[in-house]
């Protein structure tokens, strides 16, 4: 239950900022919701007086609404009568619905007298407000749809019944094709309806209105069921056995809390009751769902309807753990400079961004790590549930960034791609491990495996690391920037596995080392550098290093013979200009002892000194045109 306590406890502590409507950049908007409220796509928005008079009515394009709801309304479904306690569908407000061609089945309550009396009994409680009581007074007119087909919002065929699909010969006598049409409803019986009360002392909107939702909140509370402990505060209030949906999207069914079921092998013969089971009250339920719902609309990230999300419990921003070092840096908006030859200066940048999070902490900061995802339309599951200190969440993503941290090419500012120092994002693994093509299915997954990596210093797992060194190990069958953006996250990968078994290696040569495989790697690096210089500029096929890089890393000494031979047209093309290269060949041969220089396939080691090793010709390649440039 301690997911559902933090979530509760978010929602107390963001109580500001209940009800009010935030639009990202996407145009989509989210809410903090009240308590017994949820949100419905409205489809015709109705405007009365404060006398209860009509007043217009206008069709509206699916707009998103915060309306009261009861526990009832909120899991209806089928042919279930539950109104909704203030706006709802056509069939529900419209008193004259049965005249204008809508059906009732046989023995069932007339949907608009479950509504009228719910709304009575609001409006005229104590906690009504003169918003409500307008509102009842003109619905309990029973003439809706008369007023809406004489302003032109809904039409009637021939007989003067409500046309419930519009087909292209109505337009013979009707005209164009009405608005309502286009509003997202299925058809004219199932919009749904939005009230207005135009008040020059209030001029808020009534769903907007924070009175209407205290009005509603009080009543309900008057009528909720008995009282039990709450497994959840452990305080004594008035529980509840139906739970929210909608958690992912305003379509969603899906549970996280359901006990529905009363036949077959529920609750496995250990209780009788759900309440035995698990006990919540209605408050804390509601507000951990709506702070829930809100989260994931402003910062969670949902693949394949899994929903991945990290927050604070202290009302302050927490870095992402599936996020790059690029992006940390540019979110606490650190000015970012050119990073040079040892990569030092953007590493100490993604310390200066943690530690602009770190200086937010309060004595109780912590941070959680949420992962969910159904495996039914109905069932909503925790894959993963994550509570720990902030301070300690800081120290362990600063680790990840520093030990799992290579030198990449593929992030873009101002339309350039950048260089940038640090840990990839755990979405960019997935596509190093399976590349770009893989599904939705296999990212979540990954991503899900990866995230106690960070948060909790796992081991990265080793089909993972074997996934994509293979994949980096087989250039030939991806694009050229695809194979150099698997190639660096797979070094990051790699060097973060050895640090795991006490090994140092960074992106800078290692000049020193004799470590067979990376040894290899750096014969591999300069035959590749040796034919590209050979080759013209405008040429951009693969090298023969490139081509057999996948032979290379099986059969190492076989193959370098093989791409000896291929390199001697290239080396008579180059003549004196080869000295150098042909210098470095010779001496890293060199560093071979006698028994290493085998066909043992190679270990990741390989792909570090093939990396740092073309890398440290490309700088010096750099370095050298910079100098002619200069002289001149």
């Amino acid at each position: 239950m301690s997911w559902l306590l933090q979530l509760y406890e978010t929602y107390e502590t963001n109580e500001d900022q209940v009800g009010i409507t935030i639009k990202k950049p996407n145009d989509k908007e989210y809410t903090l919701l009240p308590i017994s409220h949820t949100t419905q796509n409205a489809h015709i928005e109705i405007t009365v007086d404060e006398a209860g008079d009509f007043l217009s009515a206008h069709v509206l394009e699916k707009e998103n609404t915060i309306i009261p709801c009861t526990d009832d309304s909120a899991s209806r479904s089928g042919a279930k009568v539950a109104p909704y306690p203030l706006h709802d569908k056509l069939s529900y407000v419209a008193g004259d619905y049965v005249k204008y061609g809508g059906t009732v089945k046989e023995g069932k309550i007339l949907p608009f007298d479950a509504y009228i009396n719910n709304l009575q009994e609001w409006a005229k409680s104590q906690h009504a407000v003169d918003k409500v009581k307008s509102i009842y007074t003109y619905v309990s007119k029973g003439r809706l749809i008369e007023d809406l087909v004489k302003h032109g919002i809904l039409v009637l065929d021939e007989k003067g019944q409500l046309i419930q699909k519009w087909k292209k010969d109505y337009e013979k006598t009707i005209g164009e094709k009405p608005v309502i049409f286009s509003s997202g409803a299925t058809d004219q019986f199932s919009a749904f309806v939005r009230f207005n009360v135009y008040s020059p002392t209030s001029p808020h909107e009534v769903w907007k209105d924070k009175n209407v939702y205290d009005s509603f909140i009080a009543f309900y509370k008057e009528k909720l069921g008995d009282e039990d402990i709450d497994y959840v505060t452990g305080e004594v209030s008035p529980s509840t056995e139906r739970h929210a949906n909608k958690i992912r999207h305003a379509a969603d069914k899906a549970k996280l809390i359901s006990a529905n079921d009363t036949a077959g092998f529920t609750f496995r013969g250990r209780f009788q009751t759900s309440k035995q089971a698990a006990s919540i009250s209605y408050d804390v339920s509601q507000k951990a769902h709506n702070a829930l719902k809100w989260l994931i609309h402003r910062q969670g990230k949902t693949i394949d309807n899994r929903v991945f999300l990290v927050w604070g419990n202290d009302n302050q921003s927490v870095p992402d753990a599936d996020e790059d070092a690029w992006n940390l840096v540019q979110t606490a908006k650190i000015k970012t400079e050119r990073v040079v030859d040892t990569d030092k200066p953007f590493a100490e940048e993604v310390k200066k961004a943690i530690e602009g999070f770190r200086s937010d902490l309060t004595y109780q900061s912590e941070v959680n790590f949420l992962i969910l995802d159904s495996a039914t339309t109905g069932r909503l599951g925790v894959l993963y549930y994550r509570n720990m200190d902030k301070a300690l969440y800081l120290n362990r993503l600063e680790a990840w960034h520093e030990e799992c941290a290579w030198r990449h090419h593929y992030r873009k500012k101002d339309r350039k791609f950048i260089d940038f120092y640090g840990a990839p994002a755990t979405r960019d693994i997935a596509f190093a491990a399976y590349g770009i093509r893989a599904s939705d299915k296999v990212v979540k997954g990954l991503m899900e495996r990866m995230l106690p990596c960070i948060v909790d210093s796992r081991r990265i797992p080793r089909d993972i690391i074997r996934s994509a060194f293979h994949r980096a190990s087989n250039p030939i069958s991806m694009e050229p920037w695809e194979w150099e953006k698997s190639l660096t996250i797979t070094c990051a990968l790699i060097k973060k596995s050895l640090i795991e078994k006490k090994e140092v290696w960074d992106v800078a040569l290692d000049h020193k080392s004799k470590d067979r495989s990376y040894l290899f790697g750096r014969l591999l690096a300069i035959a590749d550098v040796l034919e590209r210089r050979a080759l013209p500029r405008e040429e951009t096929r693969a090298t023969n290093a490139v081509r057999y890089m996948n032979s290379f890393s099986k059969n190492p000494s076989r193959t370098w013979k093989t791409l000896q031979d291929s390199l001697q047209p290239y080396q008579a093309k180059l003549g004196t200009k080869l000295t150098t290269l042909s210098r470095m060949i010779d001496e890293v041969a060199d560093q071979f002892d006698m028994e290493d220089f085998n066909n043992t396939p190679l270990t990741e080691k390989y792909l570090l000194g093939f990396y740092s090793q073309r890398r440290e010709l490309y700088k010096k390649k750099e370095n050298n045109t910079e100098s002619e440039e200069t002289n001149k």
